[in-house]
């Protein structure tokens, strides 16, 4: 993003290739941020990733302890016992330095830290990718996915509710 919080041409463009292969060697995901409220953003990316088979770990202190599909939700990356592939970040960019440090020091085998659409940190970045940690920013797994495994159709949704007649 440039100065003014425009999108300046070139940065976050990711090759197709990049983002499948990110996408087809993934298969437990921590969701910094997600939502227990069915209509948010970070609610159904979580559904529709656990539907397609990824293991998604929810992370959000206001709702710790609580089940989300079959997961109980973590107050903090720090509380997760188990291998994590990505950490994919639904918080403000203002937010994002803090979860990556705790992310580095929490997965001794983390792959990738894929932040929201609308979500950058630059500097945060280049820590995580000096690391040897692949690194997404503006973009969602749950668009991509759909994207690059031919699930979108017309206007990017698959249900056939969107139609031209009037």
């Amino acid at each position: 993003m440039g100065a003014l919080g425009l999108r300046v041409a070139g940065m976050n463009e990711y090759s197709d290739t990049h983002l499948k292969d990110i996408l087809t060697r993934t298969k437990v995901v921590a969701m910094v941020g997600v939502s227990m409220n069915p209509v948010r953003p970070s609610y159904f990316v979580a559904r529709y990733l656990g539907l397609k088979g990824f293991t998604v770990i929810p992370v959000n202190p206001g709702h710790t302890g609580k089940v989300l599909f079959g997961q109980t939700v973590r107050g903090a990356l720090s509380e997760i016992d188990q291998a994590v592939d990505m950490v994919d970040i639904f918080r403000r960019s203002e937010a994002v330095p803090g979860i990556v440090d705790e992310a580095l020091a929490q997965f001794s085998n983390l792959q990738t830290i894929w932040m929201q659409i609308g979500v950058f940190h630059p500097e945060a970045t280049a820590s995580a990718e000096a690391r040897g940690v692949t690194v997404i920013q503006d973009r969602c797994p749950k668009i991509e996915y759909q994207r690059l495994f031919g699930e979108l159709r017309m206007a990017g949704f698959a249900t056939g509710v969107i139609s031209s007649k009037l």
